[in-house]
């Protein structure tokens, strides 16, 4: 991409659309009725009767990505030894990073921070193949959720201003590309060969011809620890969306987190733009709720929860690394 267009999208473009967004969403909450019992239910959820769930989906944060870091190991085993501790830092440091790029790429760059000079290159493309397992689940369980929607009652289709064409545009859409990435996920060795064919590839193949080793027990692996992940993520917004009143219904709040989660990741997103993305989105999908208020402190929680916390000690670690090479 032309430098240019770069420095376009990331400080003009990418702030603009978050003020809009932020704006947009702002105009909403304003003329939400009972605003002040909302802001109070909100205060009380650290500590009120069900403040466990609160607390659990802290710790969940830990568990999220340390699946993440199990995954990270089992990826440079194949190119370096690399302990549990040092993956889990490793990707601390790339969700520090991924802050500040579209669709969080700048994590492929933290996550190498703690490999060998020698495999860095070879690790980003590591990093994409377990990227491809988390995105294969996502779009899998989003195919779920839409078959859900598809049947659900008509007031939680009709409630978010669908018709039955375009959700059933959208599944069939989903279909074909979660059999397309499964297709070729379990045939890494084609797309590589693809990707050898590209202009210029002769430069970068050498670094993701790791890719052809692995056998359908390490790609079944991943896909199992990216759905453990993805089953923590999902638990993690259903316990905030009761604790913020929107909905009491665990089996509704999965399948709707479900295409929640598949629409975030095949919208192209900045950062400083992303939770207004999220809250847009979340506010259509539960609109049948009404607690606007309460799906925009969920979405908010989670984002901050998940991410702004882990890039906050992602970014230490980075610092104590250009510390210690300064000496």
């Amino acid at each position: 991409m032309n430098k240019s267009i770069k420095i376009f999208i990331k400080w003009f473009l990418g702030p603009l659309l978050a003020v809009w967004l932020f704006y947009s969403l702002y105009q909403q909450v304003k003329h939400q009725p009972d605003l002040d019992t909302a802001f109070a239910l909100i205060k009380t959820v650290p500590f009120g009767a069900m403040a466990w769930k609160f607390w659990l989906v802290i710790i969940m944060v830990f568990v999220n990505w340390g699946i993440e870091a199990g995954k990270w190991q089992v990826l440079v085993r194949t190119i370096q030894p690399i302990s549990f501790m040092k993956a889990f830092k490793s990707v601390l440091c790339g969700v520090t990073l991924s802050l500040n790029t579209p669709n969080r790429m700048g994590e492929y760059a933290g996550r190498v921070l703690f490999i060998n000079e020698g495999n860095r290159l070879t690790a980003v493309s590591l990093s994409i193949a377990g990227g491809i397992a988390q995105l294969i689940i996502t779009a899998l369980m989003g195919c779920f959720g839409l078959l859900f929607l598809f049947f659900a009652k008509d007031e939680v289709t009709l409630g978010m201003g669908l018709s039955f064409f375009w959700v059933r545009l959208f599944l069939y859409g989903s279909i074909f590309v979660t059999i397309g990435l499964l297709f070729f996920y379990f045939r890494l060795s084609w797309l590589i060969h693809f990707v050898k064919k590209l202009p210029y590839a002769d430069r970068f193949s050498k670094y993701i011809n790791i890719l052809e080793t692995f056998d359908a027990k390490v790609l079944l692996r991943l896909l199992l620890l990216s759905f453990g992940r993805y089953l923590v993520f999902a638990l993690q917004y259903i316990f905030m969306l009761q604790l913020m009143q929107v909905e009491q219904d665990c089996w509704q709040s999965f399948w709707l987190v479900t295409l929640l989660f598949w629409i975030l990741a095949i919208i192209p997103s900045f950062a400083v733009a992303e939770l207004g993305i999220r809250g847009t989105i979340a506010k259509t999908l539960f609109a049948y709720s009404g607690n606007l208020v309460g799906i925009l402190a969920v979405t908010f929680s989670i984002w901050f929860i998940n991410l702004f916390i882990p890039a906050l000690i992602g970014s230490l670690l980075i610092l104590g690394i250009k510390i210690k090479k300064d000496r």
